[in-house]
């Protein structure tokens, strides 16, 4: 009875050795995109699938896009396992969408020296400077009653979550821990797991001391939405659209940039479809188009060149004037750009379009207009002249004695047509 008893406590030991608890983790640090979205409901279905005791999200956000904060939301309360947001490193923030994003969390915690906050809805939305004061209401209620039923649902403190909302209050990790904002403050990784040790989340109790943490990265297309969905390559992608279609209206046949333009062309309405793009923004910049392309054909000494320069500045600044932080174009990419495409159009495009209507410089076609001397009489049945080092049948329809001067206006097949010059 004795060695049985050994036996099954012996079993027990080895079991213990070999199982390890293991939590999934992974970082979020700047603005949250549809790329966060994605990288989020990822991780969690994969330590879902790996039995993980949770996930914990170390975060550090200025903010960023509303659609992409829901989405996230949404994912936290399907998820079938515990979520631990953790607001860190030292001096790190969740501000804005971060902050509803932290609230939303099963467990929610900071570390000591960093702040939570800041989560009006104007500031979700963007300079809400081109919108009327009865749909700023809307958005401020929006961002006030999703917050609220967050906290509610996550038993946290309902009042300050609707003041961070109306009222863009911001607190450290200390106060956010007395007002039942957050559940706890851990200097480090270790401390986290130490206290989330024991703790019940929904009917679970989680196993984290000396858990092993799988850190899941970025998967390649994670990673490349996050560098390429940005306001600055669409703006980017723009510049080329313009540049390439009207490169290829400039020199008819270069096709090279006619090539361009479409690939940027396809590229920029993909990304319009994800990015909060502004379509007064849009229409602005298109409407700079047709003006800089009018005055190249019908000069007005610059007037709508300079409307076009202006229209373009102004639909660079709308674009994305409805995206959160971090989804913004600053004015150290509006202006260059601005000023480039100016330049492209006043230098490059005016000469280049121009030129096709200027006289043809070589070719049969130089020859018209030019005053040369009759080799013999000339009328409507022929004669002759002598021109560019070669004798060209020539008709008239007034008749020219020999020696005389005439002037050539056409040219048929290898007949020139000429008239007297007077």
């Amino acid at each position: 009875m004795k060695r049985l008893g050994f036996t099954i406590v012996l079993w027990w030991l080895l079991g213990a050795a070999v199982y390890a608890a293991q939590v999934g983790m992974i970082k979020i640090d700047g603005a949250i995109g549809p790329a966060t979205a994605s990288y989020v409901s990822r991780a969690i279905d994969r330590a879902a699938a790996e039995n993980d005791e949770c996930l914990i999200i170390e975060i550090d956000t200025p903010g960023g896009l509303v659609t992409s904060m829901q989405d996230i939301v949404k994912k936290f309360f399907a998820s079938p396992l515990p979520v631990v947001v953790y607001v860190a490193p030292d001096g790190a923030t969740a501000t804005s969408a971060g902050c509803y994003i932290t609230m939303a969390a099963d467990v929610a915690a900071m570390s000591p020296r960093s702040t939570i906050g800041a989560a009006h809805v104007v500031t979700l939305e963007g300079d809400q400077s081109q919108v009327d004061d009865i749909m700023k209401k809307k958005m401020e209620n929006f961002g006030i009653s999703y917050i609220e039923m967050i906290a509610t649902n996550r038993a946290r403190n309902v009042e300050w979550a609707k003041s961070a909302a109306r009222e863009s209050v911001s607190i450290t990790a200390q106060t956010a821990l007395s007002l039942r904002v957050v559940d706890l403050i851990a200097t480090n990784l270790p401390d986290l797991l130490k206290q989330l040790d024991g703790r019940r989340v929904g009917g679970k109790i989680l196993h984290t001391t000396g858990a092993t943490v799988a850190e899941m990265p970025l998967n390649s297309w994670e990673r490349f939405s996050e560098l390429f969905l940005r306001p600055e390559i669409m703006f980017i992608l723009m510049l080329l659209v313009i540049y390439g279609f009207i490169g290829e209206l400039s020199s008819p046949g270069a096709i090279l940039p006619g090539v361009v333009g479409a690939i940027a062309l396809v590229l920029v309405l993909y990304m319009s479809a994800i990015l909060p793009v502004n379509i007064a923004g849009l229409v602005l910049i298109g409407l700079a188009l047709l003006l800089f392309i009018a005055d190249t054909f019908a000069s007005t000494h610059g007037v709508l060149t300079a409307g076009g320069i202006l229209a373009f500045f102004l639909g660079s600044l709308m674009l994305f004037n409805h995206g959160g932080p971090g989804y913004e174009l600053s004015l150290r990419w509006i202006v260059p750009g601005t000023l480039l495409t100016a330049a492209f159009f006043i230098f490059v495009v005016s000469k280049g379009i121009g030129a096709q209507f200027q006289p043809a410089q070589t070719g049969l076609e130089t020859m018209v207009g030019k005053a040369i001397p009759a080799q013999s009489r000339i009328d409507s049945t022929g004669g002759r002249v002598f021109v560019e080092g070669e004798t060209w049948n020539a008709t008239s329809e007034i008749p020219v004695e020999s020696g005389r001067t005439v002037e050539i206006v056409g040219i048929e097949g290898l007949t020139l047509k000429v008239k007297p010059k007077n």
